[in-house]
């Protein structure tokens, strides 16, 4: 009669996994440490902006103004993990908040009022991603080519409506939203648009089944498509969340300057980019954090005002975040080769 030989048993008395502790249970620590080292160097800039100009740098209304400034950046870059989770990229982000808020602020849009700028700022950035997704996911085109495309065209269409020329926003309920007596408990309305936008990108990337796709798509195209998930559709709607972020994203930055500009956004796409990355983001796909992202636009944010405070120039800013992205970039393949 043929022996079997009974399972091992850990100190508990049961049977471990075959498989060993569940894979989530690590990309769970390693989020994290990433988490926890973000909020560590945020900590660090604090501290170093508190010691550096603490008269200027810790005023109330600084810090109000580094929250307002990380908003629209912000939320151009929630919508930017999405497409790089994809395995995708947007270099159009930046173009595309520029035309949205020019196309929403001209003198026949801004007859319809509070209304008619929002809507025309969230339809021309929609519109925008469309038009990217559309190029990307069903002709079949690279989505750097494609979106490198989209930045020229809509920077030459901006300029273009305006003819070089700042166009004033005269609505007063728009203008409002920028001043201080519309802001709740201290809380500027642009970082609360953040805030919501924020959760929201959230919950869809980690609690729904679009995140799940999304992280599948970037992870492994053709083995999520045998997987039933209908990739080029996907990648569409990928790009439809990017432009609605860009078209949200134009109209708080017409709040916060009160004009439309061609220049506005500009090295958005830089910014978003690297926001992502520094967040843990993976910039081949299959990985994406939003909480990362926006702890990336909270420190690249702080960064820029300490150096404004103490009268460094935007060359030094650039560099600065250029070695950045160099970093984390390096980062991430070492921490890609030890797992």
């Amino acid at each position: 009669m043929t022996q079997h030989a009974s399972p091992p048993r850990d100190s508990t008395g049961k049977v471990p996994s075959a498989d060993g502790p569940p894979a989530w249970r690590g990309l769970i620590a390693r989020a994290d440490v990433r988490t926890l080292s973000l909020l560590g160097v945020l900590a660090a800039l604090i501290i170093i902006g508190g010691i550096t100009k603490p008269d200027q740098f810790l005023d109330t209304r600084n810090l109000q103004l580094v929250l307002t400034q990380a908003s629209v950046i912000g939320v151009v870059t929630v919508g930017m993990t999405f497409v790089i989770t994809s395995g995708g990229i947007d270099l159009s982000v930046g173009a595309i908040v520029a035309l949205a808020s020019v196309w929403a602020t001209t003198v026949a849009t801004q007859e319809y009022g509070f209304g008619g700028i929002l809507f025309t700022a969230v339809l021309v950035g929609v519109g925008c991603g469309l038009v990217n997704g559309l190029l990307i996911a069903y002709g079949g085109m690279v989505p750097f080519i494609a979106t490198l495309a989209m930045l020229a065209s809509a920077r030459g269409l901006a300029l273009q409506i305006t003819d070089g020329k700042t166009q004033i926003v005269t609505i007063p309920s728009v203008l409002d939203l920028g001043e201080r007596d519309a802001y709740v408990l201290g809380i500027p309305p642009l970082v609360m648009v953040f805030a919501v936008v924020t959760i929201i990108g959230w919950l869809v990337l980690n609690r729904t089944t679009f995140g799940r796709r999304t992280v599948a798509v970037g992870g492994n195209a053709e083995a999520a498509r045998l997987a039933g998930i209908d990739v080029r559709r996907q990648r569409l709607y990928l790009y439809l969340l990017s432009g609605l972020c860009c078209g949200i994203a134009a109209f708080l930055l017409i709040i916060l300057s009160g004009s439309g500009q061609n220049t506005n956004g500009n090295l958005y796409e830089l910014d978003a980019i690297a926001a992502a990355i520094i967040g843990g983001t993976l910039l081949s796909g299959g990985r994406g954090t939003i909480t990362g992202s926006v702890l990336g636009v909270l420190i690249f944010t702080t960064i820029t005002n300490i150096f404004a405070l103490n009268n460094l120039q935007s060359d030094v800013q650039q560099i600065a975040k250029g070695a950045i992205i160099v970093a984390a970039v390096l980062v991430q393949r070492r921490t890609a080769s030890t797992t």
